[in-house]
């Protein structure tokens, strides 16, 4: 697949939410018979019974703050975003050695779905967000188009970046990791600003990666996860080199490379896992 370069944009005007009918809050839980919904069954034996992930596709206002914008799901694209999780976030995870139950162990207990960004009042917007290891959100459902490179990645790149947030969230970042390139931080209300070329001069695989340590971690995470060309834009030096620009792109992929090293060691320490071997797991379904 070819690299797709996502940009993150002001959108006006904010989207009007409509709501799908909320279940009734004083049914006993235990009295309820099971659903004859298939959606229903099937988030039942693919992800509560395999992995204890409840699915919110259903839109409750309890999911998003009111002071945002959101659409609910098109019923009719919920399994097909499920389908697209199961092949490229939680397949590549089984398959490779000790993935099967880190996955079962990290996994957070839910995930919501919606069927656009989350609009800010300042008309900003929010790919996704990870609530203290406990739920995933994940926006863009109703645009679902697995031969549109631009949708793919940006799916990929926000479900392997919030689920990068819970492992900080629960082992906290690596012992080095904010030393290696403090000077380039920027903050969360300024790091737009930045132009992908002036965040890898920094040492940062994105603009957005330059707003907090967290976020760098977890961008990494995902950079190396899903791009093809994650060594030849962030690693590998240019050669020859005869004005500054140039210069300052690879020491700041000598930065990249120290982060690089960082996140796949804590990853293996941590959990066990090879972040490599999933990457290549990954790589081999795009």
């Amino acid at each position: 697949m070819k690299k797709v370069t996502i940009y993150l944009f002001c959108l006006l005007p904010l989207l009007t939410v409509s709501c799908y009918e909320e279940d009734p809050v004083d049914k006993d839980v235990k009295q309820v018979e099971p659903s004859t919904d298939e959606i229903d069954q099937f988030i039942q034996t693919e992800f509560l019974d395999k992995y204890g992930v409840a699915v919110r596709y259903r839109f409750v206002d309890r999911y998003v703050d009111p002071t945002r914008r959101v659409a609910p799901p098109r019923r009719e694209l919920v399994q097909p975003v499920l389908n697209f999780l199961q092949e490229y976030w939680i397949e590549p995870y089984l398959e490779v050695q000790n993935g099967e139950e880190f996955f079962k162990d990290h996994v957070p207990a839910e995930i919501v779905l919606l069927g656009s960004f989350i609009f800010n009042d300042d008309g900003t917007v929010v790919l996704g967000t990870a609530d203290a290891g406990a739920r995933i959100t994940l926006t863009e459902v109703n645009n679902v188009d697995e031969s549109d490179p631009v949708w793919v990645i940006r799916q990929l790149g926000t479900i392997y970046h919030e689920f990068a947030h819970i492992i900080h969230q629960r082992y906290n970042l690596p012992a080095n990791f904010q030393q290696i390139s403090p000077q380039g931080y920027t903050s969360l209300g300024s790091w737009f600003t930045l132009t992908d070329d002036e965040a890898l001069r920094r040492g940062f695989v994105s603009p957005y990666a330059t707003s907090t340590f967290n976020e760098d971690y977890a961008e990494t995470v995902a950079f190396i996860l899903f791009d093809d060309d994650f060594f030849d834009t962030y690693i590998e030096e240019d050669e020859d080199c005869n004005d500054p620009a140039c210069e300052e792109r690879n020491e700041g992929r000598t930065l990249i490379q120290q982060k690089f090293n960082s996140v796949i060691d804590h990853y293996q320490q941590s959990t066990g896992v090879d972040l490599l071997e999933v990457r290549a797991r990954i790589q081999e379904r795009l």
